[in-house]
C-alpha cells in the first residue's frame, strides 16, 4: 500500500514538474493564421502583395516580369548574353515596379519594427 502511494506521489510530482517546465512565462504572442493576408496598401492586385512578401520573408529578391522560376544566376547569365530582363528600357514600368516593391518592403519593415517594440516592451 505504501509503495503504491509513493508511486502515485512520484507520478504526480513528475507531472507537476513537467507542467512547470512547459509553462510560458510572460505574455503570449497573438495567434496569426498562416493564410492571413497582409495590408500592403493600395495599388496592388489581389494576392500580389502576399506573393511578393513571401519572397521577402524567405530572403529572396522579388522576381520581376519574365523572371519567375529563374534563379539569380540564370538571370545574370541571360543579362550577360544581352537579353534585356524586367523591362529595364521602360522607365514608367520600372517606376511602378519600384513603388510596389517599396510598399512591400515598408510593410515588412513596419511589421518587424512592431514585433521588436513588442519584445522590448515585454
Amino acid at each position: 500500500m505504501a509503495s503504491l502511494r509513493a508511486k502515485q506521489e512520484a507520478a504526480t510530482a513528475a507531472r507537476l514538474q513537467e507542467e512547470e517546465e512547459n509553462a510560458v512565462i510572460g505574455p503570449q504572442l497573438p495567434a496569426v493564421a498562416p493564410g492571413s493576408r497582409g495590408n500592403y496598401g493600395g495599388f496592388l492586385r489581389p494576392g500580389e502583395g502576399d506573393a511578393m512578401a513571401a519572397y521577402v520573408q524567405s530572403g529572396k529578391r522579388i522576381p520581376r516580369r519574365g523572371e519567375v522560376g529563374l534563379t539569380s544566376d540564370e538571370i545574370s547569365n541571360f543579362e550577360s548574353l544581352g537579353y534585356i530582363m524586367s523591362g529595364s528600357r521602360h522607365s514608367r514600368m520600372n517606376a511602378v515596379r519600384i513603388r510596389k516593391e517599396n510598399q512591400i518592403y515598408s510593410a515588412e519593415e513596419k511589421a518587424a519594427l512592431a514585433m521588436f517594440n513588442f519584445e522590448v516592451a515585454a
